[in-house]
């Protein structure tokens, strides 16, 4: 059985008859985050990944900084539980906001602040034609989203070779999922692309940043506060991107047109 799948049926109307379908749903189920014994939050989340989860949210709202803080890290024989022991103490923020995601994230960060973050420091630039490409890479990984529909898929890429993706049923999870498995994994990129198939706005862009990212790919819109972020943080912001035509909100400079080189 696939734990990240529910299966139920519809009845389909058409030319006023109906049809019964059979399909599968993509489960939605609550998982709390526990650190040093004491209960967090819950996030409400696709069950898988959960690890990667709970250790990326901690380290997107930078509670963590490597791998080699946390001592140890497992998911109860129920799956309902994220259970983390950090090797130094942590105190749980005393307010959570709200966020804009669609299945009730939160951040205990101020979205401003994350401009204060060190950026990554390197000379990457795209050409327009190479856009197309990338969306394909973030097309290969839908896997769960083929077979549900209803799922938001990330990747983080170099553009070439090293390529960590997420799907979940909340696009802020997908990010929270690729901050762990790179946390955990030890991974490095010298440069990286973030394509994602939801909504930028303000807590997506403030995980982009803590992630390092010179570019943010989405196929759907960003938020006013989010082009704001990515234009301080020196960030490529690029919305609404389809296969052969996209928005450019952001740092124009990383994206070359060939006659442009010369």
């Amino acid at each position: 059985m696939n734990i990240s799948t529910t299966p139920t049926h519809y009845l389909f109307y058409q030319n006023e008859k109906r049809e019964k379908i059979e399909l599968n749903l993509p489960a939605e189920t609550p998982v709390s985050l526990t650190v040093n014994g004491e209960v967090w939050l819950s996030f409400m989340c696709t069950p898988q990944q959960e690890e990667s989860l709970a250790a990326g949210f901690l380290f997107n709202e930078g509670i963590i900084e490597n791998s080699s803080e946390i001592a140890d890290i497992r998911l109860c024989e129920h799956g309902d539980n994220v259970d983390i022991w950090l090797n130094h103490a942590a105190e749980k923020p005393a307010k959570w906001t709200r966020t804009s995601g669609c299945t009730g994230g939160v951040t205990s960060v101020e979205p401003r602040a994350s401009i204060g973050l060190a950026r990554q420091k390197n000379d990457l630039v795209l050409s327009p034609k190479q856009i197309p490409f990338l969306l394909k890479m973030l097309d290969e990984h839908q896997k769960l989203y083929r077979q549900t529909g209803g799922i938001h898929t990330s990747i983080l890429t170099d553009g070439a070779e090293k390529t960590i993706a997420a799907e979940d049923i909340g696009r802020h999870n997908t990010l929270d999922k690729i901050a762990g498995i790179k946390l955990m994994q030890n991974l490095s990129f010298e440069q990286s692309i973030l394509l994602t198939t939801g909504r930028v706005s303000s807590e997506m862009m403030q995980k982009a940043i803590r992630l390092g990212v010179s570019i943010v790919i989405s196929r759907t819109s960003p938020s006013s506060v989010s082009v704001e972020l990515a234009e301080k943080a020196g960030i490529t912001l690029i919305g609404y991107a389809k296969r052969h035509r996209f928005n450019l909100y952001t740092h124009a400079e990383r994206i070359v047109e060939e006659d442009d080189n010369g």
